[in-house]
C-alpha cells in the first residue's frame, strides 16, 4: 500500500482538473477489483478510503448464523463472539479487516491500471462537458502536428482536428503557428471527446467581428446573416438597435482598421458589410452592391427574384465566376436571376407579342397577363382556369373565352407549322431528285460522245413521271 495518498489524491487533482471525490472513488474501486482478485471473487469485500490514515482499508463483510452454508461469507455465532465482536447476534454483518500486503503482483498492477484508466476517463468527461457548451465559438490554439491533410490543434486541454474541408484553400500552417477557428462540433468517441474546428465557416466571420467591434459584443449592433466564399469572398449583413449609431461604419472602423484586422485573420478574404432590412426587395438591392439595381420581379411563394440591373451593371452584378449573386442569393435567402435590362426588354417584346397574337386578346389584357408571369402563348395555355381567373383586371368571366381562343391559336399555329414542315420536305425531295437526275445524265455524256446530252427539264420530268 502508498502510504499517504492524501498529498497523491490532492496533486492529481489540481493537476487534471478533476473532482477529489471522482479520484477517492477510483481508488476504492480499484482496491475492491484487486483484493477480489486476490481473495476470491465470491467474498463480500468493501473498500473505504480513510483520510485520516491516508490509506484505502479493505474489510470482509460477515453474516453471523447458526449453522454456515457459505464458509466465505457466514461465520458462527461462537466464532464471532471469539474473533471479531463479543457482543455478536446472529444476524449481524461483521467488517473483518483484510491485509492488503498480501496482494500479488498481478493484482497491484490491475488496480493502477484501474486506477489511471478511471482518471483518465474523468478528464476525458471534463473536457467533453467543457467545449460541448462552447459548441459555435471561437477556439484558439498551436499546430501541433498534421495527419494526412488534416490539421491536429492544441487547444491546452486537449487537442482538436481541422479537416482538410474545413481549411482555408491556399491557407498553410506550419508546426507551432497560433491559429484562431470556429469550434464546428463536439463529439464523445470511444477515444475521448473530438472536437472539429472550421475555418470555412460563416459563423467564424461573425466571432471575429464580434471581437473586433465592441458594437456587436454589447448588442448594440446586430449580425443578422453572413456568406462566404472561404479565401475570396464574404459578406455579411448588420443592423443598428441604436438609431445614432451607424452599424457599417462601426463594422468598418476609423481608417477600415476593424474591418482591416478580420481581413488579415481570414488572410485577404474580401468583405462587404450590407446594411441589413427587413424588405426582400431593398435588402437584395443592398447584398448586390456595388451594382445598381433598375427593376426586381419578386416570387414570394417560389422566394425567388428576377433581378434587372443596367446593361453596364450586369458583370458587375454578376461578379467574377458568379461570386457576387452567389453570395447575395446565400445572405438573403432568396434564388436570384440576373437579367441586363437590353434582355429583359427583349423577352417583354416577345411575350407581349406572343399574347398579342391570340384573338381577342387586346394590348390592355397581354400587359395584364405578362405582368402576372406568362411569357408566352404556351404558358398561358398551360394554366388552369383558377390562377388566370385570380388576375386583376380580366375578371372569372372572361377566363374561359381566353384559354379555350390560346389553345385553338396553338393548334391552328402548330398545323400550319406542320404544313410548312411538309411542303419544305416536299422541296427538299424534288431539289434531291434534279440533282440525281442531273448528276446520271452528266455520266452519260462523259461515257458516250456522240449520244446527245438531255435538257435537265426533260430529266426533271421524267423522274416527276409526267
Amino acid at each position: 500500500m502508498l502510504g499517504d495518498l492524501n498529498r497523491v489524491i490532492e496533486q492529481v487533482s489540481k493537476e487534471k482538473g478533476i473532482d477529489r471525490e471522482i479520484i477517492v472513488k477510483a481508488l476504492e474501486e480499484a482496491m475492491l477489483s484487486a483484493a477480489k482478485k486476490t481473495f476470491g471473487h465470491e467474498k463480500n469485500i468493501e473498500a473505504k478510503f480513510k483520510p485520516d490514515v491516508g490509506e484505502v482499508e479493505l474489510f470482509e463483510i460477515k453474516t453471523v448464523v447458526e449453522q454456515v452454508e457459505d464458509a466465505g461469507n457466514q461465520v458462527t455465532l461462537a466464532e464471532a463472539r471469539e474473533k471479531l465482536d463479543p457482543d455478536a447476534e446472529i444476524g449481524d454483518e461483521l467488517l473483518a479487516k483484510l491485509p492488503a500486503e498480501k496482494f500479488g503482483r498481478v493484482a497491484a498492477q490491475a488496480a493502477k491500471q484501474n486506477i489511471i484508466q478511471r482518471v483518465r476517463d474523468a478528464e476525458r468527461d471534463i473536457v467533453y462537458n467543457e467545449f460541448k457548451g462552447r459548441k459555435g465559438e471561437l477556439a484558439s490554439g498551436i499546430v501541433q502536428r498534421f495527419e494526412k491533410k488534416n490539421i491536429i490543434v492544441n487547444l491546452g486541454r486537449t487537442d482538436a482536428i481541422l479537416p482538410e474541408r474545413e481549411q482555408i484553400p491556399r491557407e498553410r500552417y506550419r508546426q507551432g503557428d497560433r491559429i484562431r477557428a470556429y469550434i464546428l462540433d463536439v463529439e464523445l468517441s470511444s477515444k475521448g471527446p473530438q472536437i472539429i474546428l472550421s475555418r470555412t465557416h460563416p459563423g467564424l466571420l461573425i466571432k471575429l467581428y464580434a471581437q473586433e467591434v465592441p458594437e456587436i459584443y454589447e448588442g448594440i449592433v446586430e449580425v443578422k446573416g453572413a456568406a462566404r466564399e472561404p479565401g475570396g469572398r464574404a459578406k455579411i449583413a448588420v443592423i443598428s438597435n441604436d438609431t445614432d449609431v451607424d452599424p457599417v461604419g462601426a463594422c468598418v472602423g476609423m481608417r477600415g482598421t476593424r474591418v482591416q484586422a478580420v481581413v488579415q485573420e481570414l488572410r485577404g478574404e474580401r468583405i462587404d458589410i450590407v446594411l441589413w432590412r427587413s424588405d426582400p426587395a431593398e435588402y437584395v438591392c443592398r447584398a448586390l452592391a456595388p451594382a445598381q439595381v433598375s427593376k426586381i420581379i419578386m416570387d414570394e411563394d417560389g422566394r425567388a427574384m428576377e433581378v434587372i440591373v443596367p446593361d453596364d451593371q450586369l458583370s458587375l452584378a454578376i461578379g467574377k465566376k458568379g461570386q457576387n449573386v452567389r453570395l447575395a442569393s446565400q445572405l438573403t435567402g432568396w434564388k436570384l436571376d440576373l437579367r441586363s435590362e437590353s434582355e429583359a426588354e427583349d423577352e417583354a417584346r416577345r411575350a407581349r407579342a406572343s399574347l398579342t397574337a391570340i384573338p381577342g386578346v387586346g394590348d390592355v389584357t397581354a400587359e395584364l397577363l405578362y405582368q402576372a408571369g406568362f411569357k408566352s402563348a404556351e404558358e398561358l395555355a398551360a394554366s388552369d382556369e383558377e390562377t388566370v381567373a385570380e388576375i386583376e383586371g380580366i375578371g372569372p368571366e372572361r377566363v374561359g373565352g381566353i384559354l379555350a381562343a390560346t389553345r385553338a391559336h396553338l393548334e391552328q399555329k402548330r398545323a400550319e407549322e406542320a404544313a410548312l414542315a411538309a411542303a419544305a420536305a416536299s422541296a427538299a425531295l424534288a431539289a434531291a431528285a434534279a440533282s440525281a437526275a442531273l448528276a446520271a445524265a452528266a455520266e452519260v455524256a462523259a461515257g458516250d460522245p456522240e449520244v446527245e446530252a438531255v435538257p435537265a427539264e426533260v430529266l426533271v420530268s421524267e423522274e416527276r413521271g409526267e
